[in-house]
């Protein structure tokens, strides 16, 4: 029997803020009744937003029946969620100022079911809150509170933003008083393929697949604000970046799912990325890279690697001459938001070919380098950024240390870029050399869970065979754990912790939609194959004899956790080598140690590929 919902005035008064809450104001809070409380930000599908406080007993269903109310939608088949997390009970975990996201269950999905949407007539009522709030109150954001409240001021006096014409997504110029543009903001739901892209480019919902598989629509502005955090001192000179929900009627609201606009425009409110707008002269394609200064395009090339940038087109890489004529022209990378991928993918970096990238690191960059710590930086986001997957983090990770050991080894960026882009042959897309020792670091680690699992199962079945000796008894037919275990849980690992020391079955059993007798043939069959588990081939493979196919069932194969059902296993298969979540904190751990082992024969072998290629520029050349 359905529970019966609060009364509406009092789940008004739960949900409303206090009015004239702005960022200022946000680091006050903590005093008084409002010190009890946490402010969140709820998102629907169709990207509907509305900002609520959790009381202390709230949990995911009393926001849920809160949501309903407010929205005038249906969520008894939906799910709150936090970036990995499917919010149940308890919501301690959640903290001020996070963004929530009401998606429906995947059971309950299909391309011809609409969008959850709001029928309510008057929403803004239940959300009390200014025209422009940061989410989170970091010291980070501290540059930018002056900015936000110029903003505030231009909107109360009438100054309309002007939307940007250029580009796939919905973005709008935001200005200050005098009229100036002052911030550029990109609302999520108005994404490439978001329910209410303004250019027609709409498809999905919320928190599916996007543009490139490993980002999921509607979370490309949390990546722009991590590549500002991650700009340790300004080093590139990313732009100040935050997360905000804002209200505005210039915002594009499609209606239904063919994306037809509404004609009437009203007051909505979003939840945007807002970067500071840099007044420029070009950008890298109006403008040849000749007079780009060496230091600057390293700086950009060293934040592109470490974040593993799937889009530094020259397109964002704004251009500002020098006044005097001895002044130096400034770079400023721009547009983060298909950085960390959740998986590997095949990255574009603009900067590959130009001369600057060959030239060899100087001390001071190096330094900087050595002195990176992505273990650190990855803290740092959980903190400030609490909805990015831990997917983005391992990637973050991975490509850092990559960088630490391509540099200390004395590569130069353009080779540290070819080493992880992809190559193309015979209209098949190849991993690349990044992506080849990671999968040899997985299929090493798999040989040594594979030795630990055959000694541990002969030593049971050894011991087994003596009691049935003693007993008088025939020997009974041995049976792998590893098939107990999948008959035993079908949807999900025994506990939290526990994984698979074995390669998944089959594509069929992912889905979940197989009887057991048809997973026990599954397996029979597999084990049964010649040859079913590949050892570890040495490293000196090449490229050419790594196929498409063969990659694919390595990857298949490299998944050593059990059979998660969660928001990480939503993403459709697509050309991915590599994937790094599906591994315990352990095996993450081994696998790491593993991966800087091979490191250095893969970058011998690219130096003296790259000798015989061509003869790199020293430090003499200038620019």
């Amino acid at each position: 029997m359905p529970t019966k919902l609060e009364s509406p005035v009092k789940t008004q008064m739960a949900v409303g803020l206090v009015s004239g809450l702005l960022n200022g104001e946000c680091r006050k809070s903590t005093r008084g009744i409002l010190a009890r409380r946490r402010r969140v930000f709820v998102q629907t599908e169709a990207g509907c937003v509305l900002g609520m406080e959790l009381e202390r007993g709230d949990n995911a269903n009393t926001v849920k029946r809160k949501l309903q109310l407010a929205l005038n939608v249906p969520t008894d088949q939906s799910s709150l969620t936090f970036g990995d997390r499917i919010l149940n009970n308890d919501l301690s975990a959640i903290s001020n100022h996070s963004p929530l996201l009401l998606a429906r269950n995947v059971m309950h999905r299909s391309s011809s079911t609409p969008c959850l949407s709001p029928t309510g007539k008057n929403l803004q009522q239940w959300d009390w809150s200014g025209p422009l709030e940061i989410l989170g109150c970091s010291k980070y954001f501290a540059s930018i509170d002056e900015l936000i409240k110029d903003i505030v001021v231009a909107i109360k006096k009438g100054i309309e933003p002007i939307p940007v014409h250029s580009g796939l997504g919905g973005a709008y110029y935001f200005r200050n008083i005098r009229g100036e543009s002052v911030a550029i903001v990109k609302p999520t739901d108005e994404e490439p393929y978001a329910p209410n892209n303004p250019k027609g480019f709409v498809g999905t919902s919320l928190g599916q697949p996007g543009l490139k598989h490993s980002v999921r629509v509607g979370e490309t502005g949390f990546r722009e604000v991590a590549a500002y955090l991650l700009d340790l001192n300004h080093y590139a000179n990313v732009p100040p970046t935050v997360l905000v929900k804002v209200t505005h009627s210039i915002f594009n609201v499609n209606y239904g799912v063919n994306g037809d606009k509404i004609q009437q425009k009203k007051k909505v409110s979003k939840i945007a990325s807002l970067q500071q707008f840099i007044p420029h002269d070009f950008d890298a394609g109006d403008y040849g890279n000749s007079r780009f200064p060496v230091a600057g395009v390293h700086r950009i090339g060293i934040l592109d690697i470490r974040i593993f940038n799937t889009d530094r087109h020259a397109g964002n890489i704004l251009v500002k001459m020098p006044d005097g004529e001895f002044g130096q022209v400034e770079l400023i990378p721009i547009d983060h938001g298909l950085c960390l991928p959740e998986h590997l993918e095949d990255p574009y970096f603009e900067w590959i070919h130009w001369p600057q990238a060959s030239v060899p690191f100087s001390e001071d960059e190096l330094e900087y380098i050595k002195n990176l710590d992505p273990i650190h930086d990855s803290e740092m986001l959980k903190m400030e950024l609490p909805m990015i997957r831990e997917a983005c983090l391992r990637v973050l990770i991975l490509s850092t240390i990559f960088l630490q050991e391509a540099a200390a080894f004395g590569l130069c960026l353009a080779e540290i870029g070819e080493m992880m882009s992809r190559e193309f042959g015979s209209k098949e897309e190849k991993p690349s050399e990044l992506e080849v020792v990671c999968l040899e670091t997985r299929r090493m680690i798999e040989d040594l869970n594979m030795s630990n699992f055959v000694a541990e199962e002969d030593n049971d079945a050894f011991l087994s065979d003596i009691e049935c000796d003693k007993a008088g008894l025939d020997h009974p037919p041995h049976i792998p754990s590893f098939l107990f275990k999948q008959f035993s849980y079908p949807f999900g690992s025994e506990s939290a912790n526990s994984h698979y020391l074995l390669p998944k079955l089959d594509e069929s059993l992912v889905e979940g939609n197989v009887d057991l007798g048809t997973r026990a043939v599954t397996a029979e069959r597999i084990i049964n194959q010649p040859n079913w588990y590949k050892p570890v081939s040495k490293l000196s493979m090449s490229l050419k004899k790594l196929n498409v196919d063969e990659t694919g069932q390595l990857q298949r194969m490299s998944a050593l956790p059990g059979i998660r059902r969660s928001a990480n296993d939503q993403l459709p298969t697509s050309t991915s080598f590599v994937k790094l979540a599906d591994m315990c904190e352990e095996e993450w751990a081994l696998f790491l140690e593993k991966f800087r082992e091979l490191l250095y024969p893969a970058f011998s072998k690219r130096r003296s590929t790259t000798i015989g290629q061509r003869r790199r520029l020293g430090t003499s050349c200038t620019f």
